[in-house]
């Protein structure tokens, strides 16, 4: 069995139950909390997954593969209008798991051209951060830099 190489996984522990956690990803006012400026979120099978970044060109869409409550959150990743990584092109899996009070959370963004691996990367570590603030009460912390989500 080959080994995958075109993946990016995040395992973060949040001071939040998965509850909290799993809202923030899953409703689109909560969302842009930490993540986009508009969500429009439809958290079911086959449900529409998009959120736009500062401007209506930076956008990314998917749809869900699978959600189960406070669990569980799988949805198709890519951007509008972007030939090497469009709409629905890679898979994007969060699970949540209870830790104590808080939440272990693992994210596995698979599927990725090699040459989008370090841009996602570079996303998933900016964002995750913010929802880790989000999810324990902080303001949601800005870049040190200015950065394009897709570089």
């Amino acid at each position: 069995m080959a080994l995958d190489t075109k993946v990016i996984e995040r395992v973060i522990t949040i001071d939040a139950s998965p509850e909290t956690v799993f809202r923030l990803l899953t409703d689109p006012v909560q969302y842009v909390r930490w993540k986009g400026s508009l969500a429009e979120l439809e958290p079911r099978r086959g449900g529409g997954f998009r959120v736009e970044f500062g401007s209506a060109k930076d956008i990314a869409a998917g749809k869900y593969v699978e959600v189960v409550r406070d669990r569980r959150v799988v949805f198709t990743w890519g951007w509008e209008g972007n030939e090497m990584v469009p709409p629905g092109s890679s898979t994007v899996e969060i699970d949540l798991q209870p830790m104590g009070s808080g939440t272990r959370l693992r994210l596995v963004h698979r599927g990725l051209p090699q040459e989008a691996i370090a841009s996602h990367t570079e996303g998933w570590d900016y964002f995750l951060p913010r929802l880790t603030d989000v999810a324990e009460g902080r303001p949601a912390r800005e870049a040190a830099q200015a950065t394009d989500a897709k570089t």
